[in-house]
């Protein structure tokens, strides 16, 4: 009896170990994904309700005329902002561009630009890189330390469609820094 070694003894508690770690990894996985399933579900549906005020913020625009004043003999003046109705014009249609293309700009930043109205190369082009840092700094702590003093420039560049000559200074530049 005491001489007796029986190795699947040993080790059958080693599979048992295995096998537990495989099931907890495995749950692990599927609370996971069902988790963030459901997060991200979430995110589109908002995401699709503020693309769909986006769209009609840009579908009308009203723009009220400003009457002028009607001089009558006794030189009163007589207003006729009542007979004139505001005109309702449609916004011009803005096709925006992938501002990712320049250097320095992700998601998130093309995100904080297009939220200020800029949405085009020719917007980016003509933009201080003081007031896109602005616009990062007001985007919250992890926006801060870029730098958008090229942003301008590299945008110039696509808005002429010089991609060449762009991808050739972005390769010398350093996460949109110059140095």
């Amino acid at each position: 009896m005491y001489g007796h070694f029986n190795p699947f003894e040993q080790t059958g508690a080693w599979w048992q170990h295995i096998l537990m770690v495989v099931i907890a990894a495995v749950l692990g996985y599927i609370i996971g994904y069902i988790t963030k399933k459901s997060e991200a579900e979430s995110l589109e549906a908002e995401l699709a309700s503020l693309d769909a005020s986006v769209d009609d913020c840009q579908k009308t625009q009203v723009i009220s005329v400003a009457p002028a004043p009607v001089k009558v003999e006794t030189a009163t003046v007589v207003p006729v902002a009542a007979a004139i109705a505001p005109v309702v014009v449609p916004a011009p249609v803005v096709v925006p561009d992938d501002l990712k293309i320049v250097e320095g700009i992700g998601p998130k930043i093309e995100e904080l630009l297009n939220n200020e109205g800029i949405l085009t190369f020719a917007q980016l082009a003509t933009t201080s890189p003081e007031r896109i840092k602005e616009i990062l700094v007001a985007g919250g702590s992890r926006f801060q330390m870029h730098d958008p003093t090229t942003w301008p420039e590299q945008s110039a560049l696509a808005r002429d469609g010089k991609f060449e000559e762009l991808k050739t200074w972005q390769d010398e530049l350093n996460k949109g820094r110059k140095g």
